[in-house]
């Protein structure tokens, strides 16, 4: 798609920084996937593109008040709601969302008084995502491996003095509807120090029905088979050995209770219903069969997936699907208004998904300029009626340029400890630095 010569865009943006996902919700030891900052700063660095950070657009200004000042306006602000398990002691100190405790770790402001209690022995992840491998990797890295990367100095020292020596990851399917990549289980099966601990029940009939996979599910399965059945070689039976730390996938398993400890105040372990499935593949359903099973853990995250929220009562909204009702990015009933990222289609995919998906909204907004169906013969003020009224309401935007000064102090601040940078922590320091 080549770039339009008659257009310009600007970006609004609740925080002071940008990047979203790429700075907040991708793993610190993932730095080769942040690499897609360089191409959203080249983008940003456009003569027609400009950015407003610290602007909370449905608080700040409304969606009709920038619809009256673009010919078209696409939202693309992704789920930030979480999806709540739905059972009791759910609200107990010890539960976490997997998208605070990444939140956590990653320096996202509204999670920094997060601070989990990493006391315990035994964490149970709820979810079997890449997610939810992500926030296990975290909790059993070696700290000699977290210190070399962007993860928040809070969560650096607590992970430091993290009890947790064994993660389990619980899925209410099987091992052939595991929803994480290859790529992620292979870390977790290289992970340093921790060794994997399968139930090979849990494997049963799986080998025979590889064969028909499709190749990507069909690697999956196999390196799960592997791990979990394969007498291991001397090497790595001995690096096994040594392992002071462990890591598993716990199938047909769906959380029923959070237990409390007697003062009842805290988690002390997991109810789960036992599952077996009915259908298989993909379409595979877990159904109850009745039995429970009680694990004691003093940690539970669950990472069982986000759901956008409203941002305007202008703006259609599904409640049921949690999106905004679109043909191709196109809002449904709302001419002018397109919508991108995990709101667009719900919660799934990996970066690469999510671009294609952006780059199929950019066209629908093209082929409306060049069909007529948006009209842009009228001027519309854009930014400079938008900051005339900003201004008035006392909101001072950050630009580019002042993200750049927050970006160089973080920097600058990593190379003492020898990490890629130390992220500020608080909006209010972001925008100190901004402003100097």
């Amino acid at each position: 798609m080549t770039a339009r010569q008659d257009v310009q865009v600007d970006i609004y943006e609740r925080l002071p920084v940008p990047f979203g996902l790429v700075r907040f919700g991708v793993a610190p030891d993932h730095p080769e996937v942040k690499n897609v900052i360089n191409a959203f700063t080249q983008t940003a660095k456009h003569s027609r593109c400009s950015f407003y950070g610290n602007v909370n657009v449905g608080k700040d200004v409304s969606v009709s008040e920038l619809q009256q000042a673009y010919h078209a306006v696409v939202l693309s602000y992704g789920a930030e709601g979480n999806r709540r398990m739905g059972v009791p002691g759910e609200d107990l100190a010890g539960v976490h969302s997997a998208k605070d405790f990444v939140g956590w770790y990653n320096g996202m402001p509204t999670c920094r008084e997060l601070s989990p209690d990493l006391s315990c022995e035994t964490a149970v992840i709820l979810g079997q995502g890449n997610v939810a491998l992500d926030v296990a990797r975290i909790l059993l890295s070696p700290i000699d491996i977290l210190k070399k990367t962007d993860i928040t100095q809070p969560a650096l020292e607590a992970l430091g003095e993290s009890r947790v020596r064994r993660v389990l990851i619980v899925g209410r399917r099987g091992p052939m509807q595991v929803a994480c990549t290859i790529k992620e289980l292979r870390e977790m099966v290289n992970l340093p120090n921790t060794r994997p601990e399968m139930v090979a029940a849990d494997f049963e009939g799986v080998s025979e029905a590889v064969k028909g996979l499709p190749r990507p599910r069909k690697r999956l399965t196999e390196l799960l088979l592997k791990v979990a059945l394969e007498v291991p070689g001397d090497e790595e039976q001995q690096r096994r050995n040594k392992a002071s730390h462990s890591w598993s996938f716990r199938f047909f398993r769906s959380p029923i209770e959070i237990l409390a400890n007697p003062e009842n105040n805290r988690t002390a372990g997991i109810r789960l219903a036992v599952n077996r499935l009915e259908g298989s593949g993909e379409g595979a359903r877990a159904v109850l069969t009745g039995e429970v099973e009680d694990l004691p853990c003093g940690l539970v995250i669950s990472s069982i997936g986000y759901k956008s929220l409203p941002i305007d009562l202008t703006v259609p909204f599904d409640s049921c699907k949690a999106i905004v009702p679109n043909s191709m990015g196109r809002v449904h009933q709302a001419a002018g208004l397109y919508c991108s990222g995990w709101l667009k289609t719900g919660p799934t995919g990996v970066i690469a998904t999510t671009m294609n998906n952006s780059f199929d909204t950019a066209r629908s907004v093209m082929e409306d300029i060049d069909s007529g169906t948006l009209d842009v013969s009228t001027a519309k003020a854009g930014s400079q009626g938008l900051s005339r009224l900003l201004e008035k309401r006392g909101v001072k935007p950050v630009l580019f340029s002042d993200w750049e000064k927050i970006d160089s102090v973080e920097k600058s601040r990593g190379e003492v400890p020898g990490k890629p940078r130390e992220k500020l922590l608080t909006v209010e320091e972001m925008l100190q630095v901004a402003r100097k």
